[in-house]
């Protein structure tokens, strides 16, 4: 960089971290961000290129110029397993200095696009909407007054956990709440990532088998029955004393959001998110808590909707590059804005749309009662019902959708890159049914319809 002529430009090949680790994210902003940037040519090795190294590992051809070269935009492609494939219009497309800025404003590292169309996408999402935590300029920018909390470490806390068994050896006895008691201390689950799914804090309990040699917790998906019981609740691995609880997420507090940390693009859904109730929580399931003023439950569940959206979904699919969703990550996501939910589909806003749906599909279970209550609903928990699920989440998402400003078309394109979503719902019902009832609430919400039951 120093040697090349101040109008001249130099092409590299180097690993792909030059563009994506955050040790590289201060040359490669000085780059990307300036206009230097021409080219980055993203490879996958695959024995093709270089036989004698591993297949996995990724190179780039990097092409910058000199302090005085500008580009109005950098050709770019990436996932490439041939040089050919350069020259494909859907694979090769192009980005200015200002997308850069715009998509990953607080790394400045590549965005990382399989086709042009999930860059179009992606480019129009982030120009028309905020990223969760801007901390590109001086002061940083919420557009969600939250924090972020990792409150159980399960190694190296491990000294503070109890297995049932231990409990009941110490003189414990199991008490409603899933909790355990002796005189006035109690014991509260220890709830891991694996328990949990989006809008279920009851997706599953864990077994500990310790004749295994890896991964001795191993999760058990409750059962239908067991959903429709708002008495039932899953077991942990662990629990631990209400005080080490306590000490950062008070019982007054009542719930609290989290999102699951590991993860990955090729999985189901990538972003999962939902509200617990109070316990333990380990460092697999970070908390998202008020940065500020009290954190409402009308503000945790707007933006456990978004995060649980296929269209937020899609755009951390094209962020994600590892398994694990970290701070840094989520920060830099395009979020809903707390104005827009003033927007209305007929005689409803989207806030109280969010509203309606959440609490149905959040509150399952009695221990969740302090979080409906929050919302402003006295009564009984909602049975679980998976067809009625199917149509509050899909009306969520055609909801989404029109916020996130994507046409029916887009929003078509986005929900045919979720193939395991696709090919689940083709095993059950022969249709690509999460689609066809996505995209049929997006035409119902436009003509002011928030009532109606589509018929898909």
């Amino acid at each position: 960089m120093s040697l090349i002529k101040p109008d001249g430009f130099v092409g590299l090949l180097t690993p792909s971290g030059i563009y994506a680790d955050k040790t590289a994210a201060s040359f490669f902003k000085s780059v990307s961000t300036s206009g230097r940037l021409g080219g980055l040519f993203d490879f996958e090795n695959r024995k093709v290129f270089f036989k004698d190294v591993h297949s996995s590992f990724k190179f780039c051809a990097l092409i910058f110029g000199g302090e005085k070269r500008q580009f109005d935009q950098a050709e770019c492609a990436f996932f490439l397993q041939n040089t050919k494939t350069i020259a494909d219009g859907d694979r090769c497309f192009q980005l200015t200095s200002a997308d850069f800025s715009r998509v990953n404003p607080n790394t400045a590292t590549a965005p990382v696009f399989r086709h042009r169309r999930d860059a179009e996408i992606t480019r129009g999402i982030y120009e028309r909407h905020p990223v969760l935590v801007d901390r590109s300029g001086e002061e940083e920018r919420k557009v969600w007054p939250v924090s972020h909390l990792r409150q159980f470490d399960m190694t190296n806390e491990s000294h503070l956990f109890r297995t049932a068994s231990e409990l009941e050896t110490e003189g414990f006895y199991p008490v409603q709440g899933n909790h355990w008691k002796k005189g006035e201390e109690l014991y509260v689950p220890l709830y891991e990532g694996k328990m949990v799914q989006a809008f279920d804090h009851r997706a599953a309990s864990i077994a500990v088998n310790p004749t295994n040699l890896t991964r001795q917790a191993q999760s058990i998906e409750s059962t239908l029955k067991e959903r429709m019981d708002p008495d039932f609740l899953p077991k942990p691995a662990f629990w631990i004393s209400e005080i080490s609880v306590s000490a950062t997420f008070p019982q007054s507090m009542g719930w609290t959001l989290v999102y699951r940390r590991i993860t990955a693009p090729t999985n189901a859904r990538t972003t999962i998110a939902t509200i617990l109730p109070w316990c333990g929580v380990s460092y697999t399931i970070p908390m998202l808590r008020s940065g500020g003023p009290e954190f409402s439950a009308l503000e945790a569940i707007c933006l456990q909707s978004v995060l649980s959206s296929f269209c937020f979904d899609y755009v951390s699919r094209q962020k994600l590059q590892g398994t694990s969703m970290s701070l840094t990550s989520l920060e830099q996501l395009p979020v809903i804005a707390p104005t827009d939910y003033d927007r209305s589909f007929g005689a409803t806003t989207a806030r109280d749309l969010v509203r309606d749906h959440v609490l149905r599909l959040t509150y399952t279970a009695h221990d969740m009662a302090p979080f409906a209550r929050d919302l402003g609903y006295d009564g009984d928990p909602f049975i679980w019902n998976e067809e009625e699920r199917r149509h509050l989440r899909a009306r969520l998402d055609a909801l989404y959708f029109h916020l996130y400003g994507l046409s029916r078309d887009a929003a078509e394109y986005v929900l045919d890159t979720f193939p395991i979503v696709r090919r689940e719902d083709e095993a059950a019902f022969g249709t690509y049914r999460t689609r066809d009832m996505t995209l049929a609430y997006m035409n119902a919400l436009a003509a002011g319809d928030t009532e109606t039951r589509v018929a898909v």
